[in-house]
């Protein structure tokens, strides 16, 4: 391959990098044809890239990149397949799918998610389990909004009440 077009490769995944959050290294080579569709067409659905690129380009790309992805450089052995993602455990779950299914492949080398590191599929459930943005948006709305709901039913089963009280006593008198 001419340098030109290593450049060209470069560029486009720096590019194609800047555009999400979210970077696993995966390693997916001894995977038959029919796994290998199966996982492309799970990537898509989720919203997951995936590329299958030289290592020597990607570390290339992530060193022209703004961000520090030098924690990830130790898992750019052999065959690697990048997975780029905006929500943080969607990957995770798609590897962890592909795991429970009995498939040994594909297997996380390492990821970066939030500006933090993770090497080894050992840390697959943690990824799993992490929430997203939005995620965790919805759950601090739903705990702002619960006192609110709390003290409107607080004062609505209260005005109940006093009415049950005063019309109890008022047939009391007659």
């Amino acid at each position: 391959m001419r340098k030109e077009d290593k450049d060209k490769i470069i560029v486009s995944i720096g590019e194609t990098l800047k555009q999400y959050t979210c970077v696993y290294l995966a390693e997916t080579t001894g995977m038959d044809a029919e796994k290998t569709s199966d996982f492309r067409r799970a990537c898509f659905k989720s919203d997951i890239k995936l590329l299958v690129c030289k290592n020597t380009l990607l570390k290339k790309a992530m060193d022209a990149s703004d961000v520090d992805y030098s924690g990830l450089y130790p898992a750019l052995k052999g065959a690697t397949s990048l997975m780029l993602c905006n929500t943080g455990n969607a990957p995770a779950k798609l590897l962890k799918k592909f795991v429970k299914k009995g498939d040994k492949l594909p297997v996380l080398k390492a990821a970066l998610v939030e500006e933090s590191v993770y090497m080894g599929a050992e840390q697959l459930d943690f990824l799993s389990s992490l929430k997203s943005k939005n995620e965790l948006i919805a759950e601090v709305i739903a705990l702002l909004q619960s006192p609110a709901k709390n003290v409107v039913s607080a004062l609505q089963s209260s005005g109940n009440k006093l009415h049950g009280i005063l019309e109890t006593l008022s047939k009391k008198e007659q």
